[in-house]
C-alpha cells in the first residue's frame, strides 16, 4: 500500500485517520454479532417464541431504520466527525442498557438505541474514509472498514465463547448474556476518545467554505497533488445543486439503483442468517452449545482471512470482477448448504465446509465492495443523503433476514431457507454482470463526471 501513497504524505497520518474511523465498523460488527451468543440464553430467560426471538435479534436493526435519514442530514449539516462522536455515545448507552435489562421491553429499547449508533457508523465511517483517502488506495482504505466489522464480529465471538464457558447453564441464562452485551462499553469508550484526534472531512470543510482548514488536511494526505485536488473538488461543488430531487433525478438514477441493489442483496443473500444464528443452526442439528459457539469462532476466522484477500485485490483486480467471482462462489456454497439440509448430510465436514465457503466468498467480495462503491458513486453535496438512502435499504434487508430467519428455519427448514438465499444471489450475479461499473483508481470527481456524461458503465478498466 505504501508505494501507492503520493509523495510528501504522512503515511502515519493516513493510517491513523483510517484506523480511528474504521473503529465505527468494529463497533458495528461487535454490536450486531453479540446477539449470536446471547440469543439462546435470552430465549430461555424470557421464554421467547420464534417470532419474539426474531424481534429480540432485530430490535437493534429497527433503530437503524428509524434513524435512516437522520445521520445523512446531520453529517451534511454538522460534519462527519461530530456525528461519529455522538455515535460512540449511543453505542455506550445501548451496551449498558441492554446488559441491565430485566424484561424484554427495556432490552429491546436499549438495543434500539444501539441500532441508531450502528446506523450512523454504517454510513459515516466508510463515507469519511472515502472523502479523506487518496484515490489510488481509496478502495483498500474503505475496505479496512469492512475488515474492522469482521474483527468486531471475531472479538465478540471469542468474548461470547469465553463468557459462556465461565459459568453453568443457569448462570448463563441469568447473567452470562449480560456480560456479553455489556462488554461493548469498552470499545465504545475507546472510539469516543480517539475521534477527538482526527480531522474533519476536507470535502465537507470545502463545502462549508472552510478552505484553510481543508487545504491543510489535503496537503497532509495528498502531498503535491493537494492544490489540484482542491480545485477539482471546488469545481464539482459549484456545479452541484446538492438536492434530494437531483439525487432521484435522471442523471444519478443508475447510481442510486446500483447502490440500493448492492445494499439490499448484500443482506438478503443470507450473511446475517449465518452471523446471527449460526450457533442456533448448529444446535438444531445436534451440536452442543460449546461446540456450536466454537464453530462461530471458526466462521469469524475465515471471515477475517478472506477480508484480507479483498483488501489485497480490490484496487488491482477491481470491484466488479471481485463481485462476479465472489457471488458465484456464494451461489455454489448456498446450493451445497441447502442440499446438506435437504438430504440431512450432517455427519462429516460437508455442512461446515459449505458454510465456511459461503463466508469466504462473501468476505472477499460482497462484504466490502458495496461499502466501497456506495461511498464512491455519488456527488459530494448529496453523498451523505445518498448513502443514507442506500444504507436504509441495507438495514431493511437486515431486518427482513433477522426477523424471518428463525421463522423460516422453523417452518421450511434449513434447505428451503438456504435455497431462497441462493436464488437471491443468482439475481445479484446477473445484475452485477449487466450494470455494475468499475471505479478502481478513479477520483471521486472523475466518477461523478462519468455519471454526468452518462458513460460510467463504459468507463475504462471495465
Amino acid at each position: 500500500m505504501a508505494e501507492l501513497i503520493p509523495d510528501q504524505v504522512s503515511k502515519t497520518y493516513i493510517i491513523k485517520i483510517t484506523t480511528v474511523a474504521a473503529l465505527g465498523g468494529l463497533l458495528f460488527g461487535y454490536d450486531t454479532a453479540v446477539i449470536a451468543g446471547a440469543i439462546g440464553f435470552l430465549q430461555e430467560k424470557f421464554e421467547l417464541s420464534p417470532v419474539l426471538v426474531g424481534w429480540a435479534a432485530s430490535s437493534a436493526i429497527w433503530g437503524c431504520v428509524a434513524g435512516a435519514m437522520v445521520a445523512g442530514y446531520a453529517s451534511d449539516k454538522w460534519g462527519r466527525k461530530k456525528v461519529l462522536i455522538f455515535t460512540a455515545l449511543l453505542f455506550f448507552i445501548s451496551a449498558l442498557g441492554s446488559a441491565i435489562a430485566n424484561d424484554l421491553t427495556p432490552f429491546v429499547l436499549a438495543r434500539f438505541i444501539g441500532g441508531l449508533g450502528v446506523r450512523a457508523a454504517s454510513m459515516l465511517s466508510p463515507l469519511y474514509i472515502s472523502e479523506v483517502a487518496p484515490a489510488k488506495i481509496r478502495g483498500t482504505l474503505v475496505s479496512v472498514y469492512q475488515l474492522a466489522i469482521v474483527l468486531g464480529i471475531n472479538i465478540i465471538y471469542i468474548v461470547n465463547y469465553w463468557i459462556s464457558g465461565y459459568g453453568t447453564a443457569d448462570w448463563n441464562i441469568n447473567y452470562g448474556w449480560r456480560y456479553m452485551l455489556g462488554s461493548e462499553t469498552i470499545p465504545a469508550i475507546i472510539f469516543f476518545a480517539l475521534l477527538f484526534t482526527v480531522p474533519e472531512s476536507p470535502r465537507w470543510l470545502l463545502k462549508k467554505g472552510k478552505d484553510l482548514v481543508a487545504r491543510d488536511i489535503l496537503k497532509k494526505v495528498n502531498g503535491k497533488q493537494a492544490s489540484e485536488i482542491e480545485t477539482e473538488i471546488k469545481s464539482t461543488l459549484n456545479e452541484e445543486k446538492g438536492s434530494l430531487k437531483e439525487l432521484f433525478g435522471k442523471r444519478y438514477r443508475m447510481a442510486l439503483t446500483i447502490g440500493v441493489v448492492l445494499a439490499l442483496f448484500s443482506q438478503i443473500t443470507g450473511i446475517n442468517a449465518v452471523i446471527y444464528f449460526a450457533p442456533e443452526i448448529f444446535k438444531s442439528i445436534g451440536i452442543g452449545v460449546e461446540s456450536a459457539l466454537s464453530q462461530t469462532i471458526l466462521i469469524g476466522l475465515i471471515n477475517t482471512i478472506f477480508t484480507f484477500v479483498a483488501l489485497g485485490l480490490i484496487d488491482n483486480a477491481g470491484r466488479r470482477n471481485l463481485l462476479l467471482v465472489g457471488v458465484s462462489g456464494m451461489i455454489v456454497c448456498l446450493l451445497g448448504t441447502g442440499l446438506c439440509f435437504y438430504f440431512e448430510i450432517f455427519e462429516g465436514p460437508w455442512l461446515l465446509l459449505f458454510i465456511l465457503g459461503f463466508i469466504a466468498s462473501f468476505a472477499s467480495s460482497l462484504g466490502p465492495i458495496p461499502w466501497v462503491l456506495i461511498s464512491e458513486i455519488f456527488p459530494t453535496k448529496t453523498r451523505g443523503i445518498a448513502m443514507s438512502v442506500c444504507t436504509l435499504i441495507l438495514w431493511l434487508g437486515v431486518i427482513l433476514i433477522t426477523q424471518l430467519t428463525p421463522v423460516l428455519l422453523d417452518q421450511i427448514g434449513g434447505a428451503g431457507t438456504f435455497f431462497i438465499f441462493m436464488v437471491n444471489a443468482l439475481i445479484l450475479l446477473v445484475f452485477t454482470w449487466k450494470f455494475v461499473p468499475e471505479t478502481k483508481q478513479k477520483s471521486l470527481e472523475e466518477i461523478e463526471k462519468g455519471w454526468r456524461e452518462n458513460d460510467l458503465i463504459k468507463m475504462e478498466n471495465r
